[in-house]
């Protein structure tokens, strides 16, 4: 299996080892765009793999933080009670580049840099770049992705 992100259509498509799709979901990437560098807020592109999976058995809509539920289970309420946090939610998969120099080591480590593919509230997502520089899906989605997927899955973010 392997994962193509297309940050042009804000899709997240996932193919059978013969290359043939099996799903596609929406996504919402960075508001900043592409890039690398940590600090950026940006979603960092190339070559990745899922490096760990966190959440399996959650319930859906289950707060992390630290890579840990809180025992939260998000609700509007709790949104509008704290409207900045960025929540993530349900399931992480949590990336890590592959490109020495590009997005591996140094300023540029996607690993370091905290970038995950995540659970999001459902009620505002957009399929459109409005993220801190995750990949967020629909809870439903980033659970049945989650399911699907082993860790070393390999993950390819692209431009186009």
């Amino acid at each position: 299996m392997r994962i193509e992100i297309s940050l042009a259509r804000q899709t997240l498509t996932l193919f059978d080892d013969a290359g043939r799709v099996l799903r596609v979901w929406p996504v919402s990437t960075a508001a900043n765009g592409p890039g690398e560098e940590a600090g950026s807020h940006c979603t960092p592109r190339g070559r990745h793999i899922i490096r760990a999976k966190i959440g399996a058995g959650l319930p859906a809509g289950a707060v992390l933080r630290a890579r840990r539920p809180t025992g939260e289970i998000y609700t509007p309420e709790l949104g509008a009670a704290v409207p900045q946090r960025d929540w993530i939610l349900s399931r992480i998969l949590w990336l890590s580049g592959k490109e020495v120099g590009f997005n591996r080591l140094g300023s540029r480590d996607t690993m370091r840099r905290y970038i995950y593919i995540h659970g999001t509230p459902d009620e505002g997502f957009e399929q459109a770049p409005r993220s801190h520089g995750c990949i967020r899906m629909r809870n439903a989605d980033v659970i049945e992705l989650f399911d699907l997927v082993p860790v070393y899955t390999e993950v390819d973010i692209r431009e186009a």
